[in-house]
């Protein structure tokens, strides 16, 4: 196949995983989350540092705890290494809320950035692009309080993360 073909493949492929990844932890499809990882990959969420396979059990129990839960990522940035290992970043927004004693729903709106690294490998149906390494980064966080049950807020402050120069270290030329 030529080469600029697969990449373009490629792109769509670690596309679709990003997207399984948000849809998964909404629908609460544990089996789904596996798939976005290899077992083995590397995790740092901040509140969470270990491997693939020890943080989903964390990641579904508080995403089941949650009476709403909403995840939403950017297209990726995507940088290939070979034709089977990448990097890419991407936003996120996610909100959520616990249902509070009085029927309301309070939460927080959170945005933030996914330091993703990925590898191709053979897994059930053939080669298959999962995340080998993730770190996640929030860059804001906004309370959403008192809400009606499953009836949005309009109005919410969206502070962000204060960058002064191009040279923050976790920064990441793609």
């Amino acid at each position: 196949m030529d080469p600029k073909l697969q990449k373009v493949i490629d792109k769509q492929e670690i596309g679709d995983v990003i997207q399984r990844y948000c849809r998964t932890l909404d629908w609460l499809d544990a089996e789904g989350q596996a798939s976005c990882y290899w077992p083995d990959a590397a995790v740092n969420y901040g509140f969470f540092t270990g491997s693939a396979a020890e943080f989903l059990p964390v990641v579904m129990e508080t995403e089941r705890s949650l009476a709403r839960r909403w995840h939403m990522l950017s297209n990726p940035l995507i940088r290939f290494h070979s034709p089977t290992s990448a990097s890419s970043e991407c936003y996120g927004i996610f909100g959520g809320g616990r249902l509070q004693d009085d029927g309301s729903i309070a939460g927080d709106m959170i945005g933030g950035r996914y330091l993703d690294e990925w590898e191709k490998r053979n897994g059930e149906g053939g080669a298959q692009w999962r995340i080998s390494a993730r770190t996640y980064i929030v860059d804001w966080k906004s309370p959403l309080t008192d809400q009606p049950q499953f009836e949005p807020d309009p109005s919410f402050p969206l502070p962000t993360l204060k960058i002064e120069n191009g040279e923050h270290p976790l920064y990441r030329k793609l």
